[in-house]
């Protein structure tokens, strides 16, 4: 009985091994690493991209909603003891 269950394994083991193959083995799981790597790389270029788009988008929102006030900087410490003299 022992005997039987060794050599339906071993048969099992042959098939799997020739269907691993025929799939494309290792070289095809190099090939799926490689496109999904080209895939994650395009990702992240769109991606950066649009979160450049995001930036300018909001910067021209803020421009337009502060219309025409301007953004005055107080002097530094350094500077505002110069003005006094």
């Amino acid at each position: 009985m022992e005997a039987v269950a060794l050599i339906i394994s071993i048969i099992a083991l042959i098939i799997a091994v020739l269907a691993y193959r025929k799939v494309g083995g290792v070289a095809g799981l190099k090939k799926q690493t490689e496109a999904l790597a080209h895939v994650g790389d395009s990702i992240a270029k769109a991606t950066d991209s649009l979160r450049d788009k995001t930036a300018d988008v909001l910067d021209k929102m803020e421009a337009a909603i502060r219309g025409g006030e301007e953004i005055k900087e107080e002097p530094k410490a350094g500077t505002k003891k110069k003005q006094e003299k």
